[in-house]
C-alpha cells in the first residue's frame, strides 16, 4: 500500500510541473524564433517606462511586435491579426490600450490579449533587466 501511494505521490509531482511557457498555438500566426533587447532609456522606447503605453517595435514576429506596459509588468504581441491569415492589412495598430486589425475593425485588450473572436493576441515571453526589455519567442 505505501509502494502504491509513493508512486502516485511521485506521478502527480512529475505531471503537475509546467514549463512556464505560453499558449502560443494559432493556426493564422507562424512561430519564428527571435530574440531582441529593448533599452527603455532611448527615446523611441522611453513611453514604455509609464503604464498603460504601448510601442510597435517593427522587424521581429511576423507583423513586427506590439509592446505594452501593465503597470505591473510588460506584454509583448505579435502585430499580426490573429483571426486572419496573414496578408497586407493584417498588421494591427495601436489605439490607446487596444490593438485594433484594419482588416475586419476587431480590437483586442492589450491587457490580456483577448478579443471577441477564437484566438486572442499571440503572445511572446519578456524578461525585465533594469531599463532593458529582453523579448524572445
Amino acid at each position: 500500500m505505501r509502494k502504491l501511494l509513493l508512486l502516485t505521490f511521485f506521478f502527480t509531482i512529475l505531471f503537475s510541473c509546467s514549463d512556464s511557457g505560453l499558449a502560443n498555438y494559432n493556426p493564422y500566426i507562424p512561430n519564428y524564433t527571435f530574440t531582441v533587447d529593448i533599452n527603455m532609456n532611448l527615446p523611441l522606447y522611453s513611453n514604455l517606462q509609464y503604464p498603460s503605453n504601448a510601442v510597435y517595435y517593427a522587424g521581429k514576429g511576423v507583423k513586427g511586435l506590439i509592446i505594452f506596459n501593465t503597470g505591473s509588468g510588460y506584454n509583448v504581441f505579435d502585430a499580426a491579426c490573429p483571426n486572419q491569415n496573414v496578408s497586407s492589412c493584417s498588421t494591427m495598430t495601436i489605439n490607446g490600450i487596444e490593438a485594433v486589425c484594419p482588416c475586419d475593425g476587431k480590437t483586442y485588450s492589450l491587457f490580456t490579449g483577448q478579443g471577441s473572436l477564437q484566438y486572442p493576441l499571440k503572445q511572446y515571453r519578456v524578461e525585465v533587466n533594469g531599463n532593458v526589455l529582453h523579448i524572445y519567442n
